[in-house]
Protein backbone atom coordinates (compact mmCIF):
# COMPACT_ATOMS: atom_id res chain seq x y z
CA UNK A 1 0.00 0.00 0.00
CA UNK A 2 2.95 2.48 0.71
CA UNK A 3 4.07 2.57 -2.82
CA UNK A 4 0.64 2.82 -4.40
CA UNK A 5 0.04 6.37 -6.11
CA UNK A 6 -3.14 8.25 -5.30
CA UNK A 7 -4.01 10.45 -8.34
CA UNK A 8 -6.56 12.99 -6.42
CA UNK A 9 -9.68 14.20 -9.14
CA UNK A 10 -12.93 14.17 -9.17
CA UNK A 11 -14.21 10.56 -9.70
CA UNK A 12 -14.65 9.53 -13.37
CA UNK A 13 -14.47 12.86 -14.75
CA UNK A 14 -9.98 11.91 -14.40
CA UNK A 15 -10.72 9.45 -17.07
CA UNK A 16 -10.78 12.45 -19.62
CA UNK A 17 -8.29 14.84 -18.32
CA UNK A 18 -5.45 16.42 -19.72
CA UNK A 19 -2.73 18.77 -17.85
CA UNK A 20 -2.23 22.19 -18.45
CA UNK A 21 0.09 24.52 -16.84
CA UNK A 22 -0.90 28.48 -15.98
CA UNK A 23 2.14 30.43 -14.69
CA UNK A 24 2.35 29.75 -10.69
CA UNK A 25 0.18 26.58 -10.98
CA UNK A 26 -2.08 23.95 -12.97
CA UNK A 27 -5.38 22.76 -13.26
CA UNK A 28 -7.54 19.77 -14.54
CA UNK A 29 -8.88 20.43 -18.32
CA UNK A 30 -11.84 18.25 -18.73
CA UNK A 31 -13.55 17.91 -22.01
CA UNK A 32 -15.34 20.75 -23.80
CA UNK A 33 -18.43 18.18 -24.13
CA UNK A 34 -21.69 19.77 -22.87
CA UNK A 35 -23.72 18.36 -20.10
CA UNK A 36 -26.54 20.08 -20.72
CA UNK A 37 -27.57 22.07 -23.46
CA UNK A 38 -29.10 25.32 -23.59
CA UNK A 39 -30.92 27.06 -26.55
CA UNK A 40 -28.13 30.04 -26.24
CA UNK A 41 -25.08 27.91 -24.83
CA UNK A 42 -23.92 25.10 -23.06
CA UNK A 43 -23.11 24.04 -20.00
CA UNK A 44 -19.54 21.59 -20.46
CA UNK A 45 -18.01 18.93 -18.22
CA UNK A 46 -15.30 21.39 -17.85
CA UNK A 47 -17.42 23.86 -16.33
CA UNK A 48 -19.42 21.66 -14.26
CA UNK A 49 -15.71 20.27 -12.59
CA UNK A 50 -15.25 23.91 -11.80
CA UNK A 51 -18.25 24.80 -10.02
CA UNK A 52 -18.70 21.52 -7.97
CA UNK A 53 -15.39 21.70 -6.91
CA UNK A 54 -15.62 24.41 -4.83
CA UNK A 55 -16.07 23.74 -1.23
CA UNK A 56 -16.06 20.24 -1.90
CA UNK A 57 -12.93 19.92 -0.30
CA UNK A 58 -13.87 17.98 2.61
CA UNK A 59 -16.18 15.30 0.61
CA UNK A 60 -12.75 14.40 -1.24
CA UNK A 61 -10.53 14.63 1.72
CA UNK A 62 -13.22 11.77 2.75
CA UNK A 63 -12.65 10.36 -0.73
CA UNK A 64 -8.85 9.89 -0.60
CA UNK A 65 -9.14 8.54 3.10
CA UNK A 66 -11.44 5.75 1.34
CA UNK A 67 -8.87 4.90 -1.07
CA UNK A 68 -5.78 4.60 1.46
CA UNK A 69 -7.75 2.96 4.54
CA UNK A 70 -11.12 1.01 3.43
CA UNK A 71 -7.73 -1.82 1.88
CA UNK A 72 -5.92 -1.79 4.97
CA UNK A 73 -8.66 -1.82 7.97
CA UNK A 74 -11.28 -4.28 6.87
CA UNK A 75 -14.57 -3.86 8.62
CA UNK A 76 -14.73 -6.10 11.83
CA UNK A 77 -17.06 -6.59 14.94
CA UNK A 78 -15.12 -3.88 16.97
CA UNK A 79 -16.03 -1.50 14.22
CA UNK A 80 -19.58 -2.68 13.73
CA UNK A 81 -20.30 -2.32 17.50
CA UNK A 82 -18.15 1.20 17.76
CA UNK A 83 -20.53 2.64 14.96
CA UNK A 84 -23.66 1.43 15.97
CA UNK A 85 -23.14 2.57 20.01
CA UNK A 86 -22.39 6.09 18.76
CA UNK A 87 -25.28 5.96 16.55
CA UNK A 88 -27.71 4.26 19.11
CA UNK A 89 -26.47 6.71 21.41
CA UNK A 90 -27.47 10.13 19.11
CA UNK A 91 -31.28 8.19 18.72
CA UNK A 92 -31.38 7.33 22.23
CA UNK A 93 -30.76 11.48 22.89
CA UNK A 94 -32.60 12.71 19.56
CA UNK A 95 -35.46 10.09 19.98
CA UNK A 96 -38.12 12.17 17.14
CA UNK A 97 -36.74 11.00 13.81
CA UNK A 98 -37.08 14.78 12.31
CA UNK A 99 -34.84 15.42 15.01
CA UNK A 100 -32.55 13.01 14.54
CA UNK A 101 -32.22 13.43 10.65
CA UNK A 102 -31.84 17.26 11.77
CA UNK A 103 -29.06 16.77 13.96
CA UNK A 104 -27.02 14.33 12.01
CA UNK A 105 -27.61 16.85 8.93
CA UNK A 106 -26.18 19.46 11.02
CA UNK A 107 -23.32 18.13 12.85
CA UNK A 108 -22.36 15.51 10.62
CA UNK A 109 -23.66 16.26 6.88
CA UNK A 110 -25.32 13.05 6.88
CA UNK A 111 -28.56 13.07 5.23
CA UNK A 112 -29.84 9.53 6.36
CA UNK A 113 -28.72 7.11 8.73
CA UNK A 114 -27.04 5.13 6.10
CA UNK A 115 -24.56 8.21 5.27
CA UNK A 116 -23.99 8.47 9.02
CA UNK A 117 -22.88 5.05 9.02
CA UNK A 118 -20.51 5.69 6.33
CA UNK A 119 -19.04 8.89 8.15
CA UNK A 120 -18.06 7.48 11.25
CA UNK A 121 -16.75 4.10 9.87
CA UNK A 122 -14.37 6.28 8.27
CA UNK A 123 -13.60 8.28 11.16
CA UNK A 124 -13.21 5.05 13.45
CA UNK A 125 -10.38 4.02 10.58
CA UNK A 126 -8.83 7.45 10.86
CA UNK A 127 -8.48 6.90 14.61
CA UNK A 128 -6.85 3.62 13.90
CA UNK A 129 -4.47 4.75 11.28
CA UNK A 130 -3.22 7.44 13.24
CA UNK A 131 -2.77 5.34 16.82
CA UNK A 132 -1.28 2.93 14.63
CA UNK A 133 1.35 5.78 12.77
CA UNK A 134 2.58 6.68 16.13
CA UNK A 135 2.93 3.63 18.07
CA UNK A 136 4.78 2.35 15.20
CA UNK A 137 7.08 5.55 14.91
CA UNK A 138 7.74 5.29 18.85
CA UNK A 139 11.60 4.86 19.52
CA UNK A 140 13.92 2.47 21.78
CA UNK A 141 14.71 5.44 23.86
CA UNK A 142 11.36 6.66 24.38
CA UNK A 143 10.14 3.04 24.91
CA UNK A 144 12.85 2.64 27.36
CA UNK A 145 12.66 5.79 29.47
CA UNK A 146 9.11 5.05 30.16
CA UNK A 147 9.70 1.80 31.63
CA UNK A 148 12.94 2.80 33.55
CA UNK A 149 10.46 5.85 34.79
CA UNK A 150 6.94 4.38 35.37
CA UNK A 151 6.77 1.08 35.30
CA UNK A 152 7.08 -0.37 38.77
CA UNK A 153 6.75 -4.23 40.54
CA UNK A 154 3.87 -4.27 43.07
CA UNK A 155 4.39 -3.11 46.58
CA UNK A 156 2.37 -4.32 49.59
CA UNK A 157 2.46 -1.50 52.17
CA UNK A 158 0.74 -0.15 55.56
CA UNK A 159 -0.58 3.16 55.97
CA UNK A 160 -1.84 5.69 58.95
CA UNK A 161 -4.24 8.14 57.48
CA UNK A 162 -4.79 11.28 59.51
CA UNK A 163 -7.96 12.90 57.45
CA UNK A 164 -8.82 16.88 57.79
CA UNK A 165 -11.48 16.95 59.21
CA UNK A 166 -13.77 20.24 57.90
CA UNK A 167 -17.55 20.66 57.42
CA UNK A 168 -19.06 21.48 54.35
CA UNK A 169 -19.84 25.23 55.36
CA UNK A 170 -16.35 26.09 56.89
CA UNK A 171 -14.75 29.02 55.87
CA UNK A 172 -10.91 29.38 54.61
CA UNK A 173 -9.60 30.02 58.03
CA UNK A 174 -11.23 26.79 59.54
CA UNK A 175 -10.17 24.60 56.74
CA UNK A 176 -6.50 26.53 57.11
CA UNK A 177 -6.27 24.90 60.89
CA UNK A 178 -8.05 21.83 60.26
CA UNK A 179 -5.50 21.17 57.49
CA UNK A 180 -2.54 22.61 60.00
CA UNK A 181 -3.95 20.46 62.94
CA UNK A 182 -3.82 17.07 60.52
CA UNK A 183 -0.83 18.13 59.46
CA UNK A 184 0.65 18.23 63.09
CA UNK A 185 -0.90 14.78 64.54
CA UNK A 186 0.89 13.04 61.59
CA UNK A 187 4.56 14.64 62.23
CA UNK A 188 3.80 13.67 65.65
CA UNK A 189 3.14 9.92 64.98
CA UNK A 190 6.27 9.69 62.80
CA UNK A 191 8.50 11.08 65.92
CA UNK A 192 6.52 8.18 67.84
CA UNK A 193 7.86 5.76 64.92
CA UNK A 194 11.10 7.29 65.94
CA UNK A 195 11.60 6.40 68.99
CA UNK A 196 10.75 3.18 68.59
CA UNK A 197 6.45 2.22 69.36
CA UNK A 198 5.28 -0.29 66.88
CA UNK A 199 3.45 0.96 63.57
CA UNK A 200 0.37 -1.68 63.76
CA UNK A 201 -0.59 0.20 67.68
CA UNK A 202 -0.20 3.37 66.04
CA UNK A 203 -2.30 2.72 63.43
CA UNK A 204 -5.34 0.76 64.99
CA UNK A 205 -5.49 4.23 67.67
CA UNK A 206 -4.89 6.76 65.24
CA UNK A 207 -5.89 6.17 61.47
CA UNK A 208 -8.87 7.29 59.86
CA UNK A 209 -9.11 4.36 57.20
CA UNK A 210 -10.80 2.25 59.69
CA UNK A 211 -10.97 -0.58 56.72
CA UNK A 212 -7.51 -1.08 57.26
CA UNK A 213 -6.66 0.50 61.23
CA UNK A 214 -8.11 -2.98 62.25
CA UNK A 215 -5.25 -4.83 60.88
CA UNK A 216 -2.19 -2.62 61.78
CA UNK A 217 -2.92 -0.08 58.44
CA UNK A 218 -1.81 -3.43 56.31
CA UNK A 219 -3.15 -2.54 52.93
CA UNK A 220 -2.17 -5.27 50.71
CA UNK A 221 -0.33 -5.68 47.70
CA UNK A 222 -1.54 -3.40 45.23
CA UNK A 223 -0.25 -2.47 41.93
CA UNK A 224 1.42 1.04 41.41
CA UNK A 225 -1.69 2.99 39.75
CA UNK A 226 -3.97 1.12 42.51
CA UNK A 227 -3.53 3.80 44.57
CA UNK A 228 -3.48 7.65 44.00
CA UNK A 229 -0.48 9.39 42.35
CA UNK A 230 0.95 11.01 45.54
CA UNK A 231 0.86 7.52 47.90
CA UNK A 232 2.37 5.65 44.80
CA UNK A 233 5.38 7.79 44.03
CA UNK A 234 6.21 8.37 47.92
CA UNK A 235 5.89 4.16 48.24
CA UNK A 236 7.71 3.87 45.40
CA UNK A 237 10.75 5.51 46.83
CA UNK A 238 11.25 3.66 50.43
CA UNK A 239 12.99 0.59 50.72
CA UNK A 240 11.10 -1.97 52.41
CA UNK A 241 10.69 -1.95 56.22
CA UNK A 242 11.64 1.33 55.95
CA UNK A 243 8.71 4.64 56.86
CA UNK A 244 8.07 8.02 55.38
CA UNK A 245 9.87 10.34 57.23
CA UNK A 246 7.66 13.58 56.49
CA UNK A 247 3.81 13.00 56.30
CA UNK A 248 2.56 12.50 52.51
CA UNK A 249 -0.01 14.35 51.28
CA UNK A 250 -3.14 13.35 49.05
CA UNK A 251 -6.96 14.13 48.70
CA UNK A 252 -8.00 11.63 51.67
CA UNK A 253 -5.34 13.61 54.24
CA UNK A 254 -2.15 12.53 55.65
CA UNK A 255 -0.46 9.81 55.04
CA UNK A 256 2.61 7.72 57.46
CA UNK A 257 3.47 4.37 54.87
CA UNK A 258 5.46 1.54 55.96
CA UNK A 259 6.04 -0.47 52.88
CA UNK A 260 6.33 -3.98 53.42
CA UNK A 261 7.07 -5.62 50.14
CA UNK A 262 8.62 -5.15 46.60
CA UNK A 263 8.38 -7.51 43.98
CA UNK A 264 10.36 -7.05 40.42
CA UNK A 265 8.71 -5.51 37.91
CA UNK A 266 7.83 -7.06 34.59
CA UNK A 267 10.17 -7.52 32.08
CA UNK A 268 10.16 -5.01 29.00
CA UNK A 269 9.27 -7.23 26.61
CA UNK A 270 6.07 -8.40 28.75
CA UNK A 271 5.27 -4.75 28.95
CA UNK A 272 5.83 -3.21 25.53
CA UNK A 273 2.30 -2.95 24.13
CA UNK A 274 1.15 -1.41 27.31
CA UNK A 275 3.37 0.86 27.06
CA UNK A 276 3.26 1.89 23.54
CA UNK A 277 -0.03 2.50 24.26
CA UNK A 278 0.14 4.94 27.15
CA UNK A 279 2.93 6.59 24.89
CA UNK A 280 0.38 7.43 22.22
CA UNK A 281 -2.49 8.53 24.42
CA UNK A 282 0.17 10.79 25.52
CA UNK A 283 1.35 12.20 22.97
CA UNK A 284 -2.48 12.42 21.35
CA UNK A 285 -3.28 14.54 24.75
CA UNK A 286 -0.27 16.80 24.97
CA UNK A 287 -1.17 17.68 21.25
CA UNK A 288 -4.22 18.25 20.18
CA UNK A 289 -2.97 19.11 16.59
CA UNK A 290 -1.05 15.44 16.38
CA UNK A 291 -4.00 13.80 14.87
CA UNK A 292 -4.38 16.03 11.86
CA UNK A 293 -0.67 16.18 11.10
CA UNK A 294 -0.15 12.18 11.38
CA UNK A 295 -3.44 12.24 8.68
CA UNK A 296 -1.29 14.63 6.79
CA UNK A 297 1.76 11.88 6.71
CA UNK A 298 -0.26 8.84 6.14
CA UNK A 299 -1.51 10.75 2.87
CA UNK A 300 2.14 12.21 2.09
CA UNK A 301 3.22 8.02 2.39
CA UNK A 302 0.58 6.85 0.30
CA UNK A 303 1.99 9.18 -2.94
CA UNK A 304 -0.33 11.61 -3.50
CA UNK A 305 -0.10 13.29 -6.43
CA UNK A 306 -2.85 17.02 -6.99
CA UNK A 307 -3.33 17.40 -10.28
CA UNK A 308 -5.38 20.78 -9.63
CA UNK A 309 -3.62 23.42 -7.63
CA UNK A 310 -6.66 24.73 -6.60
CA UNK A 311 -8.04 21.85 -4.72
CA UNK A 312 -4.10 21.25 -3.48
CA UNK A 313 -3.78 25.17 -2.11
CA UNK A 314 -8.13 24.14 -0.34
CA UNK A 315 -6.62 21.01 0.98
CA UNK A 316 -3.36 22.47 2.83
CA UNK A 317 -5.87 25.39 4.05
CA UNK A 318 -8.58 23.27 5.49
CA UNK A 319 -5.66 21.31 7.30
CA UNK A 320 -4.16 24.46 8.17
CA UNK A 321 -7.35 25.51 9.72
CA UNK A 322 -7.94 22.37 11.67
CA UNK A 323 -4.49 22.15 12.83
CA UNK A 324 -4.61 26.01 14.40
CA UNK A 325 -8.64 25.11 15.71
CA UNK A 326 -7.54 22.23 17.86
CA UNK A 327 -4.63 24.20 19.17
CA UNK A 328 -6.86 26.95 19.80
CA UNK A 329 -9.11 24.13 21.60
CA UNK A 330 -6.80 22.44 23.34
CA UNK A 331 -5.21 26.14 24.98
CA UNK A 332 -8.85 27.42 26.04
CA UNK A 333 -9.50 24.38 27.46
CA UNK A 334 -6.49 24.48 30.00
Amino acid sequence: MKNKKIVIGMGTFLLVASLFTTGCGKEVKLSSKAVVGIEDGEVTVNDFYKEIKKDNISRLIDMIDHKILDEKYKKTKEEDEEVKKQIDSIKEYYKEEDTFNQVIRQYFGANNEEELDDILRLEYKRQKAVEDYIEKNLTKDEIQKYYDENIHGDMAAKHILIAVNTSEDADDDEKKEAEEQALEKAKNIIKKLNDGENFDKLAKKNSDDKASASKGGDLGTFKYDDMVAEFSEACAKLDVNEYTKEPVKTSYGYHIILKTKQEDKKKLSKVKAEIKEKLREQKMNDDASLYYEVLIKIREENGITWNDSTLKKEYNDTMDKLIKQSKENQTSNQ
